[in-house]
């Protein structure tokens, strides 16, 4: 915006709706949209208030780095870090969206601060790394119990997540056509978040289990063939599996395979991505062949998996009985 420019006057209510509508060509999850939305709407009603106007209301014009970092110190103080710095981050991009179409001289964003987050560690199965294993073989033997059981499309799920660690929104969206290469060297295009694409290798075994279920899934539901852009993970109905169905059947998973005592508070379909990284950390795998894998933005967080890693072979090494006998022996004399 140039010198002298006047400011492109409207409310915060219909500045944050075309912001969401811009969002759509990052091709984010409806989830994560609609925690903008929230976050958009939460904090803005507290700046309306101290601001003294209704909601409705509010020009983004009003919305200076003092009235902004007192919002956020009201909406702050409930909550945890981590919702707070989601809000900061939706909000950070939605005035740096109101500085680019001119209703704003500046982002005020600079003027709140941003709490610090500690690293989060990672949550694979609790063990030694045998449930992974204990799930699949249980799920193969039909040990999970379903009104309309389908053992193939259950096996493919979890061993998908296991040998690619991919998100659910990720698993959800595969499809047929994103399976490509010649065989033995078959590889899973998936879009990740921000849109980023990444290429994730498979093995003969997972392109085996996947035949067997597009195999079991024609004859169940009678198709003489199936488009590539159908999806690869489907419910009992032929229909796109869906997050909420997703969760149901790896949870109910966990529980008729015995391990649902192994899985971390907070986690579901996630300690599947979790263990697959951390098994891949402790057989060699770099920080940055993590951050390719997992699709992640930053070395950073791959570099959580080893580290971790570090720590449970340093606490199995402790384990060894040997040191329980040195202890008990003290000091050695010179005779």
């Amino acid at each position: 915006m140039g010198d002298g420019e006047p400011l492109v006057l409207r409310r915060v209510p219909d500045a944050a709706a075309e912001f969401i509508s811009s969002l759509r060509t990052k091709k984010l999850s409806p989830h994560t949209i609609a925690g903008y939305q929230r976050d958009l709407q939460l904090v803005s009603r507290i700046a309306a208030d101290l601001a003294g106007v209704a909601a409705a209301d509010l020009e983004v014009r009003l919305l200076s780095g003092r009235l902004v970092r007192a919002a956020f110190a009201d909406f702050a103080e409930p909550r945890s870090p981590a919702s707070v710095n989601r809000a900061w981050s939706a909000w950070n991009q939605f005035l740096t969206f109101c500085v680019a179409e001119g209703m704003l001289e500046g982002n005020p964003m600079a003027a709140v601060p941003r709490p610090k987050q500690p690293a989060k560690a990672p949550k694979p199965l609790l063990g030694d790394g045998s449930a992974s294993a204990t799930l699949l073989e249980r799920i193969a033997a039909g040990a999970r119990k379903a009104r309309d059981p389908w053992v193939e499309r259950d096996l493919v799920v979890l061993a998908l997540a296991l040998v690619t660690g991919m998100r659910s929104a990720e698993l959800l969206s595969v499809t047929l056509g994103s399976i490509g290469g010649a065989p033995g060297d078959r590889r899973i295009q998936v879009v990740g978040k921000g849109g980023r694409t990444r290429s994730l290798p498979i093995e003969p075994p997972i392109e085996h289990l996947i035949e067997d279920y597009l195999g079991s899934r024609m004859r169940r539901f009678g198709l003489a063939s199936l488009p590539r852009s159908a999806a690869l993970l489907v419910d009992t109905r032929n229909e796109p599996l869906q997050r909420g169905g997703l969760q149901y059947l790896v949870r109910q998973c966990y529980r008729y395979a015995g391990i649902h005592d192994r899985v971390q508070k907070g986690t579901l379909v996630h300690a599947l991505r979790h263990e697959f990284a951390t098994r891949l950390a402790e057989r060699g795998a770099s920080a940055h062949e993590l951050m390719e894998l997992l699709g992640h933005s930053s070395i950073v967080t791959g570099q959580a998996y080893v580290a971790s890693t570090a720590r449970e072979v340093r606490g199995a090494a402790r384990a060894n009985p040997a040191y329980e006998v040195l202890g008990r022996l003290g000091p050695v004399s010179d005779g």
